[in-house]
């Protein structure tokens, strides 16, 4: 019972990691959790057969998690690629072959509407989906996917 407080300061700090990167627009304010420390006695004494189960903690890596479901290579139709890696101190870095034309290398943040990136001063998100959410006849069927906008998808084997 000890470790339920560092577990739930540790998914705190989590919780509030997800940073905005430079040149991106301002997300929409939120509001912020309440989060209060806890005591230096965090289980008061009393008779067990009274007692209500505490909720759990949420795992600690409920941030790293969301990230880690990016990352990695994305393929796209006609040699379009995502390749979404972590980067150092935070948030992550996309390269990408969006169109036959156009390809380049983005700073971005997984946040909960998805993966936040600016495209030629463009805000766009990545939010997973299956194939068919990407209006892509070559992509149908496949369970692993992120969708920029209709016609603009990728997807794992």
């Amino acid at each position: 019972m000890k470790a339920l407080p560092l577990l739930f300061v540790v998914a705190a700090l989590a919780a509030c990691s997800d940073r905005q990167p430079a040149g991106d627009a301002p997300a929409p304010a939120e509001q912020p959790a309440a989060v209060t420390a806890p005591s230096a006695d965090p289980m008061p004494a009393h008779d067990d057969a009274d007692a209500t189960p505490a909720p759990a903690a949420p795992p600690a890596s409920d941030g790293a998690q969301a990230e880690a479901s990016y990352l990695g290579r994305w393929t796209g139709v006609e040699g379009m690629y995502l390749v979404v890696a972590s980067k150092p101190g935070g948030g992550v870095t996309l390269d990408m072959q969006w169109d036959l034309d156009n390809k380049g290398r983005f700073d971005g943040s997984v946040t909960a509407e998805g993966l936040r990136f600016m495209r030629n001063g463009v805000a766009e998100s990545a939010v997973h989906t299956d194939g068919e959410a990407t209006g892509l006849k070559y992509l149908a069927g496949k369970q692993d996917c992120l969708t920029v906008k209709p016609g603009e998808g990728y997807c794992r084997d």
